[in-house]
C-alpha cells in the first residue's frame, strides 16, 4: 500500500521511574490515546518499533518509534 505522507511518533518510558525504580515501561494508555487520536484523523499504522536508548549515565531508557502513513 503506498502512502502519500507519514508521520512519526516517539513516546518514551517516564524519567522519573527510570531513576527511581530502574525502569518504568512504555506508557501504555498514552500509546493508546494517541494512536486512537491519529487514528481518527485517518492515520494507519506502518511499522513500530521500541529503541533503548542510554538515559543520564547509569540507566537505559525505552521509546516506542512508530510510523504512521495516510
Amino acid at each position: 500500500m503506498a502512502f502519500s505522507e507519514y508521520k512519526v511518533l516517539h513516546i518514551t518510558e517516564g524519567g522519573c521511574g527510570t531513576v527511581l525504580l530502574g525502569s518504568s515501561g512504555i506508557p501504555i494508555k498514552k500509546l493508546e490515546a494517541e494512536l486512537n487520536k491519529e487514528a481518527a484523523d485517518g492515520w494507519q499504522l506502518v511499522f513500530q518499533t521500541i529503541e533503548n536508548k542510554r538515559f543520564f549515565l547509569f540507566w537505559n531508557r525505552e521509546a516506542v518509534l512508530v510510523t504512521l502513513g495516510r
